[in-house]
């Protein structure tokens, strides 16, 4: 297999053309077949948890042999599991295209899972085959590449429309994509969808959903579960890198997970602030951590329900927190992981919450990577040291 080492030509062309989501996948990009850049699942994963990658910036050219060989070893959709890319490791490959919608699947809600699908399933039959598959790829990947080219850091987290007689409004991704993919458009790529076909390489995804002869066709349950897999997945590795085996991780590493894909400049605060306030360490579990981004993922939902509560202009204390979440997402956050939240982001220390505060910190949060890093700084508490120390021995 023939090593491809990027040049300084390279790099400084990425630098002036590239979108952010661009410079990034080709940062941890590894493979390059027939002159396009791929990812391995294991460089998707690092892509999504890590702040740069952990190997040399190299790229390992592929033989169509190879690539063949890779193909034949992917799983079918009904296998799939929340291990998927993580079994996959380095033997998969996912193109720029696949990259945005797997970036755009880890910040979907559950309730939107059903919206994601109809947009595929574009003939209406409750089943979406390739072609329906690659014809809204392209749709999306022209958008994506259109938005961020276009916008300052706020537009390229949301698609903003204007509507008659109404304020700027933002929009979920794919309720932009619905509303505001013209016919035409569509039409035109429709009917080129054998072309668009038949030019592109097959990939891991795509043996994944339709088979290695492309012929399967993909039902919701299928997609739906996908989805939650990788979420879990990603979720799930997040976790562990701070549990060291263990069942929970401590509400400071919680704090650290959360801050750490915000613009928060000053983290010590916050920081600081929960040490004092929560001396005695319970931990957070999957369960609770799994379920809080959960909540996360529905923040638009929530931020309605606030604003029906009439607390967009004040505080809210931990009962009307929790009870929001419930009323907008259907979560139910345990009271230990609610009062640990508020331990982090009230800083006044009144044991209300600033809602307006606690929402663009959390939006900046699930613009995960695109709005800058936080290095990881890893403060654990002395009971936490002793305590993991001796669940090793």
């Amino acid at each position: 297999m023939q090593t491809v080492t990027e040049n300084r030509s390279d790099l400084e062309d990425l630098h002036l053309y590239a979108t952010p989501r661009e410079q990034r996948f080709r940062r941890f990009a590894s493979l390059e077949f027939e002159g396009q850049l791929y990812m391995t699942p294991y460089d998707f994963i690092q892509a999504v948890t890590n702040d740069e990658p952990k190997r040399a910036k190299k790229w390992r050219s592929l033989s169509k042999q190879e690539l063949n060989q890779i193909l034949m070893e992917t799983p079918p959709v009904w296998k799939g599991s929340s291990k998927l890319f993580r079994n996959l490791n380095e033997k998969g490959v996912i193109s720029y295209t696949e990259y945005l919608f797997l970036l755009c699947i880890l910040t979907k809600p559950h309730a939107g899972f059903r919206i994601a699908f109809n947009m595929f399933d574009t003939d209406g039959n409750e089943m979406v085959d390739k072609k329906e598959f690659l014809v809204l790829q392209e749709i999306f990947r022209k958008k994506n590449e259109k938005r961020e080219r276009k916008g300052d850091e706020e537009k390229r987290a949301m698609l903003v429309l204007k509507t008659e007689g109404e304020d700027l409004v933002p929009r979920s991704y794919w309720d932009t994509l619905r509303r505001s993919t013209s016919q035409a458009l569509f039409s035109d790529l429709a009917e080129r969808a054998d072309d668009i076909s038949s030019s592109l390489s097959d990939t891991t995804l795509l043996v994944h959903f339709f088979g290695k002869k492309g012929k399967a066709e993909l039902n919701f349950e299928d997609f739906y579960r996908f989805m939650d897999n990788l979420q879990t997945e990603v979720l799930e590795i997040e976790f562990l890198s701070y549990s060291n085996g263990m069942n929970t991780i401590s509400e400071e590493d919680f704090a650290h997970i959360l801050l750490r894909y915000t613009n928060v400049e000053n983290t010590s605060s916050y920081l600081e602030n929960m040490r004092c306030r929560i001396p005695e360490e319970k931990g957070i579990t999957f369960d609770e951590f799994r379920s809080f981004f959960q909540f996360l993922n529905n923040l638009e939902d929530f931020t309605i329900a606030m604003q029906m509560y009439n607390f967009a202009s004040r505080s809210i204390g931990q009962d009307e927190f929790k009870r929001a979440v419930y009323v907008a997402t259907g979560v139910k956050l345990s009271p230990h992981l609610v009062n640990t939240v508020f331990k982090i982001f009230d800083v006044d220390r009144d044991d209300q919450l600033s809602y307006k505060e606690f929402i663009g910190i959390m939006k900046d949060r699930l613009n995960r990577g695109f709005r800058g890093y936080k290095p990881i700084q890893r403060y654990t508490t002395f009971k936490s040291c002793v305590r993991k120390e001796l669940y090793s021995r």
